[in-house]
């Protein structure tokens, strides 16, 4: 394969099912390695949702595609915001390249895709979590290469139930407005 034989741009909505078939992909791959099966992932439900999040600019998808047209990687960005980031900031949630396409480029490409649409937004930062290490030490050292520095610490996540048993909470208009206060104190 030659140098360059591929382009990188931005994702449309009609791109979602190769997407999530991509990110399918990168989430079996994180499974194999680890032994463990972390994550369920649907490709038909993922494509829908993706096209959706497209759709309403809640996600931006970057893919590279072989001079031919087949999608060989891609990278997805959301925003947040936070105090310790200064405000609004880009999160990259995905991050995939295709295994016979790595060290050609196509990642760098992908990076320096996000990097214009951060500027765009006016993001101060970009935040990528790593899969598990020492497993995927390459994956560290290529963001390394890319200019991302480590931070620290482990992603966590716990899930959120559907219908969750919670007390109430009253708002404490008389005293603190700006307080929340479980009702049952």
């Amino acid at each position: 394969m030659a140098e360059n034989s591929f382009e990188v741009g931005q994702a449309l909505p009609a791109d979602a099912e190769d997407i999530a078939r991509l990110i399918g992909l990168l989430l079996d791959e994180i499974m194999e390695v680890m032994g463990e099966r972390v994550f369920s992932f649907d490709v038909a439900q993922s494509s829908s949702q993706l096209c959706q999040f497209i759709h309403v600019g809640q996600y931006v998808a970057f893919v590279a595609r072989e001079n031919g047209g087949r999608m060989i990687g891609v990278v997805t960005l959301s925003e947040s915001c936070a105090l310790y980031a200064g405000g609004p900031f880009g999160i990259i949630p995905e991050f995939y390249v295709v295994p016979e396409w790595r060290s050609h480029g196509v990642g760098a490409l992908l990076v320096a895709a996000a990097e214009v649409h951060a500027r765009s937004r006016g993001w101060r930062r970009r935040e990528v979590t790593t899969p598990p290490l020492p497993q995927f030490e390459r994956t560290l050292s290529f963001y390394e290469h890319q200019g991302f520095s480590v931070t620290g610490g482990r992603k966590l996540k716990l899930e959120v139930q559907a219908n969750p048993v919670l007390p109430p909470l009253t708002l404490l208009h008389d005293e603190h407005p700006d307080r929340l206060m479980n009702s049952d104190r």
